[in-house]
């Protein structure tokens, strides 16, 4: 039996009740309740952390081809709109890529503290994320990727490699450049939280205490 075409062809735009953010996009389906809410890498990062019930979407257009969709999705996403901190779109409209290298340069830079906010406060995200590291490197090292590489074997750094590889780590994880700086944990009813250290009242006052179980 052939597949059916998508028929339906629309604009959306869907926001995020919890922090007022929002994200447009264009999708074709062949039903118009088929629970799609977007696919951009903000908004499914919103949907983890605040649940797909804090996020409505809205039908801005309906349009009768494809092709017309992505031409009105070229011009409803703007520079402007993404340089707007509410906007959740990486990308312009139509797959156009980022705006410029210094859009592209930004939207990295953001995604990279992003994930190591979450990876400093939320405890079951970084097990996850270290365990799906520890496979990984369990897999190279069963396939012989690591043990077989012999570039080094039987050699050494000079003394000028050395003092270059010293140099160049002096400072490096130390006080503020460490990740973990002005962190502590907290617990409370078996759960652990990293945490900044001058929010710690807050915190206390919903009864969590020092420590981690």
């Amino acid at each position: 039996m052939p597949r059916k075409q998508n028929n339906i062809h629309y604009l959306y735009k869907t926001t995020c009740n919890v922090t007022g953010r929002y994200y447009i996009g264009m999708h074709s389906t062949i039903n118009l309740e088929d629970g799609y809410l977007g696919s951009g890498k903000r908004l499914r990062y919103s949907i983890r952390k605040h649940g797909e019930e804090n996020h409505i979407k809205e039908i801005l257009e309906f349009f009768e081809t494809r092709e017309l969709l992505v031409e009105a999705e070229k011009k409803a996403i703007t520079p402007d709109m993404i340089d707007d901190n509410n906007c959740m779109n990486l990308q312009l409209g139509g797959g156009g890529g980022f705006s410029s290298e210094e859009h592209r340069l930004k939207a990295n830079k953001s995604s990279r503290e992003s994930f190591k906010k979450r990876l400093n406060e939320d405890e079951e995200f970084r097990k996850s994320f270290i365990e799906h590291k520890r496979d990984h490197f369990k897999k190279l090292w069963g396939s012989g990727k690591f043990r077989n590489n012999k570039n080094f074997l039987g050699k050494k750094h000079t003394p000028e490699t050395k003092l270059k590889m010293s140099e160049s780590s002096k400072g490096v994880g130390t006080g503020k450049t460490n990740s973990q700086y002005g962190t502590m944990w907290i617990t409370k009813d078996g759960l652990n939280k990293k945490i900044k250290k001058e929010v710690l009242p807050d915190y206390e006052q919903q009864g969590w205490v020092k420590g981690r179980c």
